[in-house]
């Protein structure tokens, strides 16, 4: 059993500090025969404040490991990581190393699921401890859990109790309603701020069984204000002198209560029975042993069940013959306060861990454990009765459980509200944050709609076969298409480690769902709730295709030319550019790791213009590059610049036609074929392709590696322009509301997608009747802009298959084309079409363009 204590009865964590007197001067040595002597009878926290002292004494690092564990079992997790690190960074030889095992479970347990993975790993590593090693595992898949799962608790609202009256610094534990709802029972102390260590007479030193009645009343809004009235102790028919009280839980009918009275030795409980009261609210009796569960052993957190269709009694512990821990058990009722003899539950629920504070509700068992791999130290989990097995337990996820420990759940009004335990640490504890369990409570919507995205990768890279594997690393984005993108009608969420998203959706409205990863394509879809009336989850899936990933070297071979994509120049001009300037460094610095290399330049100009003077343009462009290479040093005979000037038109590389669709591999860009090309701005494409400077090996080395980013065209603000229209980088670009870059200030490397205009009426429609238009667009921005999906309803019919994956250069314009078919619509209409980019912003969140267009439709 591990952190026996906190496990169990949490709710005594405070009897040292309300015992404790002041203490005087000690020596040394004297502190640590104190502290030696709490450590013995497990009065831990006795021991700790000894240690404490003891080193701010003398800083003896002896101490260290002992103060760091200390904190731990009293689950004081921020004091415990700082001894930890402290006992470990001085530790490069391991040995501490199961150790590092409980400095690993402390991040864990504080949410810091990237370094406790670290830390485990390297347990894993260096520890030869078997069942440790085992533990860890659990640990670890426990911590990449906490990653992967949703934050996103749709439908359910989570409240600690009232602060001042139910919830105090020290722990509360096992809350409890009776059938009417109106009388909440639960576990604590409430007392003076300090009580005398030999007083053993006060009942306030001992954790008793409270009662707090509930008012509810309904405010102006129509809202439901629940009120806690103030806790009072239970007679002593309940709360026997010298026990500790606690572990209550009711009958279905609420007449009779089960609970524990427990010994302790120090800290750790050392007795702990089941006892039984009968007669329901104000009226309950003497309280007798339940006969048949307890022993010499710990039974513990009972409550009532069914199973094979009689009532039991589950409860929890640690007799021979277990699973390990703490387990959980039943006892069938022969009547009378008389129960068979305990069965475990077996391997099915039962674990090495703990399997902590049972609770049964209409056919499910609910408990927590710390024996699955869970996002803290012990979570609740779930598992269903079928009338002969129990299905595998499932995390409830983070609707409820966090870092911390969540125990003691419990469902009442139908499973629509309930209460749950934990030392969360928002809660209010004596020591630290988090060494005290406070009472929460929540409510489930009765009605509500949400949405479930699954992301998978559609194809396996290695065999090129069918296979649907979670990817991680993916991003949605939910659209409330009521709303503005990028306003509060935009949620988007990341899973570095999962592939599962999460979102509360509003009754009566239309969404756009976008699945994005950097190296697979999006997709998309919509759905309404419009007409939904009872709850309702939406799942969606989506199977993304990978994007074909870049080569990380190209290979330069003789004679075979290389386009060199940043030497460009200005209209009618042969001055070498800051930009042309990266791909001549590239090649001084092969020309200086090869001596021997000789080399080509080769200028070509477009069809456009007057023969001779091309010519003549293109021989002026490779002097000057020639020029620049001489100036760094590099031997003019080794450089021959040639003129080409329309000469050679440039045959379509797979590289190019991947980048232009509408071009194949093997096209060969004569002026004849680009003029046949179906529009201008395909035709200006091309013949900008025209317009390049290519680099060829003539002598020297056969073959060189260049990594591919260093042949590929670099985003520089001060680059010129080789199709003759100047980026005006000063004029400032007006970013529409419609954009997802509005109202951002840091557009640099963004491309600006701007329309001459985004909204458009196309006037009245007879219902049957197809109708085209078309958007026009400039990339106002200073990188490419590159589309990767245009979205619309199915009356809309875009040309996107000419669009998407197509380089758009600063400067450069395009046309998207529609096609609106009335056939299926029955009433006026505005249609919105989304048009997603490759491109991401500064933040890192896909572009998203909103265009619409509306129109009155005649029937």
């Amino acid at each position: 059993m591990k952190n026996i204590f906190s496990l169990i009865c949490c709710l005594v964590l405070g009897t040292s500090f309300l015992s404790a007197q002041p203490i005087g001067t000690s020596s040394y040595e004297t502190m640590l025969e104190l502290g030696e002597t709490a450590m013995a009878s497990n009065d831990y926290y006795r021991a700790l404040e000894q240690y404490e002292l003891a080193f701010e004494e003398r800083e003896d690092e002896e101490l260290v490991p002992l103060l760091a564990e200390l904190n731990y079992q009293l689950r004081d997790y921020r004091q415990a990581e700082r001894w930890y690190k402290r006992l470990l960074r001085r530790d490069p030889e391991n040995k501490f190393i199961e150790q590092r095992y409980n400095f690993a479970r402390v991040l864990k347990m504080q949410g810091k699921y990237d370094e406790a993975i670290q830390e485990f790993q390297q347990y894993l590593e260096a520890s030869t401890n078997a069942e440790r090693k085992r533990q860890a595992q659990l640990e670890l898949a426990g911590a990449e859990l906490g990653m992967s799962l949703p934050g996103n608790a749709q439908g359910v609202a989570v409240e600690a109790l009232d602060r001042k009256k139910i919830n105090t610094p020290v722990s509360q534990y096992t809350p409890t309603l009776n059938s009417s709802g109106r009388t909440l029972y639960y576990a604590s102390w409430v007392g003076k701020d300090v009580i005398e260590a030999d007083d053993d007479d006060d009942p306030e030193k001992f954790a008793r069984i409270f009662q707090s009645q509930i008012t509810v009343e309904t405010n102006r809004e129509g809202e439901e204000v629940v009120e806690y009235g103030d806790p009072e102790p239970l007679g002593v028919e309940i709360n026997r002198p010298g026990y500790h009280s606690a572990n209550v839980s009711l009958s279905p009918d609420g007449r009779r209560m089960f609970f524990n009275r427990i010994l302790l030795t120090g800290n750790v409980p050392s007795e702990s029975k089941i006892y039984l009261s009968e007669g329901g609210d104000g009226a309950w009796k003497s309280a007798n042993e339940v006969v048949g569960v307890n022993g010499d052993y710990l039974a513990l957190q009972p409550t009532v069940g069914e199973l094979y269709g009689k009532e039991v009694l589950f409860f929890v512990s640690n007799m021979d013959g277990g699973e390990g821990g703490m387990d959980i058990y039943y006892a069938t009722h022969q009547g009378e306060g008389v129960y068979g003899d305990p069965v475990n539950l077996g391997p099915g629920i039962n674990t090495p861990g703990d399997e902590m504070t049972p609770y049964w509700f209409d056919g499910t068992l609910y408990f927590s454990s710390d024996g699955y791999p869970s996002l803290g130290g012990l979570d609740i989990f779930y598992a269903v009765w079928n009338g002969t097995e129990w299905s595998e337990p499932n995390n409830m996820g983070k609707a409820y459980n966090t870092e911390a420990d969540e125990l003691s759940f419990r469902l009442y009004d139908e499973g629509y509200k309930g209460f749950f335990t934990s030392n969360r640490p928002e809660g209010r504890s004596v020591r630290g944050k988090t060494c005290c369990d406070d009472i929460y409570g929540f409510t489930i919507a009765r009605q509500f709609v949400d949405l479930v995205v699954g992301v998978f990768n559609e194809i396996d890279e290695a065999q090129k076969m069918p296979k649907r594997e979670p990817l991680k690393g993916a991003t949605v984005q939910l659209i409330d298409n009521a709303l503005a993108v990028g306003t509060e009608g935009t949620q988007s969420l990341t899973m570095a480690s999962g592939n599962r998203f999460d979102f509360g959706l509003n009754f009566e409205r239309s969404y756009t769902v976008i699945a994005s990863h950097p190296d697979f394509f999006p997709d998309t879809t919509t759905f309404t709730t419009t007409g939904v009336v009872d709850s309702k989850t939406f799942e969606e899936r989506f199977f993304l295709k990978p994007r074909e990933p870049e080569p990380i070297f190209d290979t330069l071979v003789n004679n075979i030319p290389i386009v060199m994509e940043n030497i460009l120049y200005d209209f009618d001009d042969d001055r070498i550019t800051t930009s042309a300037e990266i791909d001549l460094t590239l090649i001084y610095e092969l020309m200086t790791q090869y001596p021997d290399m000789k080399v080509e330049l080769g200028s070509h100009t477009d069809s456009r213009g007057e023969d001779n003077y091309n010519k003549d343009l293109s021989q002026r462009r490779a002097d000057s590059a020639r020029r620049w290479l001489m100036r760094k040093g590099i031997d003019r005979t080794r450089i021959v610049p040639q003129g080409y000037g329309e000469t050679v038109p440039q045959t379509v590389s797979a590289k190019v036609a991947k980048q232009f669709p509408f071009l194949k591999e093997g096209d060969i860009l004569t002026e004849a074929f680009i003029l046949a090309l179906p529009n201008e701005e395909q035709q200006e494409a091309a013949f900008q392709l025209n317009r390049r400077t290519e680099f060829k090996i003539l002598e020297g080395p056969t073959s060189i590696q260049v990594k591919s980013t260093r042949l590929r065209k670099q985003d520089e603000n001060n680059r010129g322009n080789n199709i003759g229209a100047q980026v005006e980088q000063n004029d400032p670009v007006k970013i529409s509301q419609m954009s997802t870059l509005y109202g951002q200030t840091n557009l640099k490397n963004v491309p600006i997608m701007q329309f001459t205009e985004r909204t458009k009426k196309i006037g009245v429609v007879k219902k049957g009747e197809k109708r085209t238009f078309s958007y026009t667009f400039t990339n106002r921005g200073d990188t490419d802009l590159i589309i990767d999906l245009i979205s619309a309803c199915d009356c809309t019919t875009t040309n996107q298959d000419e669009l998407v994956g197509k380089r758009f250069k600063p400067g450069m314009s395009g046309t998207i084309n529609v096609i609106f078919d009335s056939s299926e619509k029955d009433e006026d209409e505005t249609i919105d079409i989304d048009i997603y980019l490759r491109n991401n912003d500064n933040k890192g969140n896909p572009i998203v363009e909103m265009l619409n267009y509306s129109f009155g439709l005649k029937l």
